[in-house]
């Protein structure tokens, strides 16, 4: 089971950002995919969640109506569109397969004000 974030950088306040994560080794269209973040000295957060089939999706109120979890599934890719960007959303963000407890290696993002 391995994923790859991609997709982080530097971008003001404001601002808009894709992230994606490129699943193998599992069947990605069955597993249930969820995006975290995490700042240095805090525990990982929830972002968003997706079902399999994309029809569930549920976010962590802070990023709600800013955030966007989707999945093309052909690709074995997961995605988050983040929109409004803060501050206080600079952060490493990690996906994570619940169902083989496996996270990424996370990618940078920082919101400059």
């Amino acid at each position: 089971v391995h994923l790859v974030e991609s997709g982080g950088g530097l971008v003001h306040s404001g601002g808009s950002l894709t992230l994606s994560c490129a699943a193998s080794g599992f069947t990605f269209r069955s597993e249930y995919m969820n995006w975290y973040r995490q700042v240095p000295g805090n525990d990982r957060e929830l972002v968003a969640g997706i079902s399999p089939n994309a029809d569930i999706t549920n976010y962590w109120p802070t990023v709600k109506g800013r955030a966007t979890i989707s999945r093309d599934n052909a690709k074995n890719t997961l995605y988050l569109q983040m929109n409004n960007l803060r501050s206080d959303d600079t952060a490493v963000y990690y996906c994570y397969v619940p169902y083989y407890n496996t996270w990424g290696q996370g990618t940078q993002v920082t919101v400059s004000s």
